[in-house]
């Protein structure tokens, strides 16, 4: 894979090469408008989709850093981006162009003070896992193995301004309006903030590895904190493979069901337990390792549940509350889903919209055991999903609709349920660590 000697910092160079980026989409559309005179439209946008996929994502693997963290963030959105966009921006989860070997030794020793070398017996400037804020090295020290991670050169400095340059897509990607819109906007930044923190993701790792020991088949990797830094975090090297390839070829069904069940259970502990949770649950944080156990790596994005959302979001979920309509109306409005400024049409059909979704996404909850393999479920939640992206009515709303919580709490489950899907879990018990 090619390689990167240098990565825009400055504000300046980071917008030039999104505005580069913005004339090649436009270019995109020119070609869309006349292929519309000889191609149908299916096939007109399809390609439309392919093209500004491939643009906008080639762009934003050179920036590297918060604009391709939220590009890995809208792939996990399968119900509402087009699949092309989903295609290649999963590709920023653990397949994206690392930097080169001086690049690498560079940074290595701005941030640590000191080169590789002097600090581990052997280290490779070779990266074996480049991702959206750092990328991992293959280092040896007294014998042990070390995988090394080193964030890219100004991803902490520069977050703000990139979500200031993605936050018009986003706004119209996903209907956002209204002066209150910046609450979601501030969340997501309060936590790609902490992510360039890797002091307090060493301490998040050692917490989490201490807390989530007892779970069956669960492995995760123990952190030096002597070897690493604000921007370098040493861990042991754990010999799996990635999530993704695995599930391509498995045909374990007893495979599938133990590390479906580790992970499973690995959520709903952190949730109903700790009531702090692994954020970003993609197939790259994942490794699965020879005797199928589930290896969890990347414990960066921490999101914690404050008791005053843990409480009614998940009241919310009983399935006697979504059939008690006043219950079911009281909820919405503590989870800030209606608004007390609505009028009678939008508490109507946020009240109908979230009931549907409710009573589809809440299933597994409901159940003793539940089979993640269920192909019709997840049908139609994708058929929701792409019935309600391409709603009218709802576009002409104010989608500002719940806490900010919703942002990290959703993705987790969205994540986890389709990594569940993925791995085709059968059998999977649901409450063994539930204490409401």
């Amino acid at each position: 894979m090619k390689t990167i000697d240098k990565i825009p910092t400055s504000k300046i160079q980071r917008a030039t090469k999104l505005v580069s980026t913005g004339a090649k989409v436009g270019v995109n559309y020119l070609k869309y408008y006349g292929d519309k005179l000889t191609k149908t439209e299916i096939e007109a946008k399809e390609r439309l989709n392919q093209n500004n996929a491939e643009d906008i994502y080639d762009g934003l693997k050179q920036l590297k850093g918060s604009a391709l963290k939220v590009a890995q963030m809208l792939s996990m959105e399968k119900s509402i981006m087009p699949q092309a966009y989903v295609e290649k921006f999963s590709l920023a989860q653990f397949s994206v162009p690392p930097l080169s070997p001086p690049l690498v030794l560079k940074t290595f020793k701005k941030y640590f003070g000191k080169s590789p070398n002097e600090i581990f017996d052997t280290f490779n400037a070779t990266s074996v896992n480049a991702a959206s804020i750092g990328q991992v090295h293959i280092a040896e020290k007294n014998g042990k193995k070390l995988a090394v991670k080193i964030q890219y050169p100004g991803v902490a400095e520069s977050i703000s301004s990139d979500l200031a340059m993605v936050k018009p897509i986003a706004m119209s990607m996903f209907n956002i309006k209204g002066k209150d819109s910046d609450k979601y906007f501030k969340e997501v930044e309060g936590k790609l903030i902490e992510e360039t923190n890797y002091i307090l993701e060493v301490e998040q790792s050692k917490e989490i590895a201490r807390k989530c020991a007892h779970i069956p088949n669960l492995l995760i990797p123990q952190y030096y904190e002597e070897l690493s830094s604000e921007r370098i975090i040493t861990m042991d090297y754990m010999e799996g493979e990635h999530l993704s390839e695995f599930t391509s070829y498995n045909t374990s069904q007893e495979f599938s069901n133990q590390l479906g069940q580790a992970l499973w259970d690995f959520y709903m502990f952190q949730i109903h337990n700790l009531r702090k949770v692994h954020a970003d649950p993609h197939p790259g944080n994942f490794l699965v390792s020879d005797e199928a156990k589930l290896i969890a790596l990347d414990f960066g994005c921490m999101k914690t549940i404050p008791n005053e959302f843990y409480v009614p979001y998940f009241e919310l979920a009983e399935k006697e509350n979504i059939n008690n309509r006043e219950k079911f109306v009281e909820k919405l409005y503590q989870l800030e889903i209606l608004r007390e400024d609505d009028n009678a049409k939008e508490v109507a059909f946020f009240t109908e919209m979230f009931h549907e979704m409710l009573s589809l996404f809440t299933q597994p909850l409901h159940a003793e055991i539940f089979d993640f393999s269920n192909g019709d479920f997840f049908g139609k939640i994708a058929e929701l999903g792409e019935r309600y992206s391409k709603n009218t009515e709802l576009r002409k709303m104010n989608a500002n609709r719940g806490s900010k919580h919703f942002i990290y709490i959703n993705r987790t489950f969205f994540g986890l349920y389709n990594l569940m899907f993925d791995l085709k879990a059968k059998g999977i018990k649901i409450n063994n660590f539930k204490t409401l």
